[in-house]
């Protein structure tokens, strides 16, 4: 369930657990906030623009086109967001392209209620004159126009139970009305609220057709058939269970809807929300299959999206058992050698990949290259099975190491032992500073002899 507050605090949870999803202080006006797919994201209509989050409360979207939206609503089988504002134009945008499908002019002036007939996807709205259009994303004007009332419409709800025959709105006037959709004829029953008809009342319809009505400090429960069945008279249709607000600090009451498949009704007031218990409200046909598991976790709501890597041609592979992996692979099978070593993919011959991928002819036998010279070498016209291990490597390390060779040979030259020494002692016999100029050049002489003589 998600939560949004005139003082721009939004808050999603899940209602079975009571875990905290995520908390958003905007810091300005949120009139209305709806799910879109799944939980995972939903949109806020703010103060001046609608905004897209996500679960984490991470902005994803800012959809400038929906300027100051007053109601939001969601299209589920047509990932269309809709949203009605001041401007009175009625906006649908699809979310998965990011397009403005449709905007169309109510030329009725600002609109603040909107539902959907969840059965046709057929958007409902009510005007500051009393009026209630039906409006398509294809046609320009509304399908069908009614004068409910003489003044505001305040809130309009479908039945979701009889195929979306039935619907009731209220008015500023204080009076419910519950209308046929297949006639449009007039109201089949209309009565005053208890309270005494002032102010705002809000309506909705539950599952298995039960009529929930908020105004002033009171919720008041009505069941079928006795709100369905054509009535003359303006009286009041039996009770089924009212529920008192503790105080007047919460009132008025800003909004009612009833949880999916749950007896609860959720009351949003205002002092927060509230939660009560109507029996036989829910449904229990719980369809899996579109989304709709109360208890899914984490992985089933993974599972349940389509990724674009399950498109293929084949569609049979979905279940199949996975290739093996290209990193590292068996090279017994190609190379002849006794014993089993990984190499990395990318550093085998083309033959060897080949073979790893399932891609390679096996009717024929692949030789490299230097094993055919080397059956050249030996005149068998074929490669040589069986050479020794030790010899291959050993092939393979010649001339190598070359570099260090040369390296420890010239810091050699410039080595003094005391062998070297003792071969010049005849020309260093305690000699002065003023002749080691003149024997430098013998020293260096008889120390490069005796280097060459070690060496032969």
């Amino acid at each position: 369930m998600a939560i949004a507050g005139r003082t721009g605090h939004v808050a999603s949870f899940d209602t079975l657990t009571g875990a905290i999803h995520r908390e958003l202080q905007l810091g300005e006006t949120c009139r209305d906030v709806v799910f879109l797919q799944d939980h995972s994201f939903y949109a806020v209509a703010q103060q001046k623009y609608a905004f897209i989050y996500d679960r984490d409360g991470v902005e994803i979207h800012k959809l400038k086109a929906h300027i100051s939206p007053s109601r939001l609503d969601f299209l589920p089988y047509y990932w269309l967001l809709a949203s009605v504002g001041s401007a009175g134009y009625l906006k649908y945008q699809d979310t998965s392209t990011g397009q403005l499908v449709a905007e169309h002019c109510t030329a009725l002036g600002a609109c603040s209620v909107l539902t959907q007939n969840p059965h046709n996807a057929v958007l409902y709205l009510g005007h500051q004159n009393g009026c209630v259009t039906l409006w398509m994303p294809n046609l320009p004007h509304p399908v069908v126009k009614v004068r409910a009332y003489l003044g505001p419409v305040s809130s309009i709800s479908v039945d979701p139970s009889e195929g979306g025959r039935y619907m009731a709105t209220s008015g500023k006037d204080g009076s419910v009305k519950v209308w046929d959709c297949r006639n449009w004829k007039g109201a089949v029953r209309e009565w005053n609220l208890r309270s005494g008809g002032k102010g705002d009342a809000e309506v909705e319809w539950s599952q298995k057709g039960v009529l929930a009505v908020g105004s002033g400090g009171s919720v008041n429960v009505y069941t079928s058939p006795s709100i369905k069945t054509p009535h003359t008279s303006s009286s009041q249709p039996p009770l089924y269970l009212t529920h008192p607000l503790p105080s007047t600090s919460h009132r008025p009451i800003t909004s009612l809807h009833f949880a999916p498949f749950q007896d609860v009704l959720t009351i949003g007031h205002a002092q927060g929300t509230s939660s009560i218990l109507v029996p036989g409200a829910g449904g229990g046909g719980m369809d899996t299959s579109e989304g709709l598991d109360l208890y899914e976790g984490v992985k089933g709501c993974r599972e349940r999206e389509i990724q674009p890597d399950m498109i293929a041609l084949d569609s049979e592979f979905v279940g199949s058992l996975a290739p093996p992996s290209k990193l590292t692979t068996d090279t017994t099978g190609g190379s002849g050698s006794s014993r089993a070593t990984e190499i990395l993919f990318s550093r085998l011959p083309r033959a060897e990949r080949l073979r790893v991928s399932g891609k390679a002819d096996l009717t024929e036998e692949v030789y490299s290259d230097a094993e055919s010279l080397e059956g050249d070498k030996n005149g068998s016209g074929g490669p040589k099975r069986k050479e020794d291990r030790e010899e291959r490597e050993k092939r393979k390390m010649h001339r190598k190491g070359k570099s260090m060779k040369r390296y420890l040979r010239k810091q050699r030259k410039n080595i003094i032992d005391p062998a070297a020494v003792s071969e010049i002692g005849v020309f260093l016999l305690r000699p002065s500073l003023d002749h080691w100029p003149t024997y430098l050049p013998f020293l260096q002489v008889a120390i490069r002899a005796k280097l060459e003589k070690q060496k032969a």
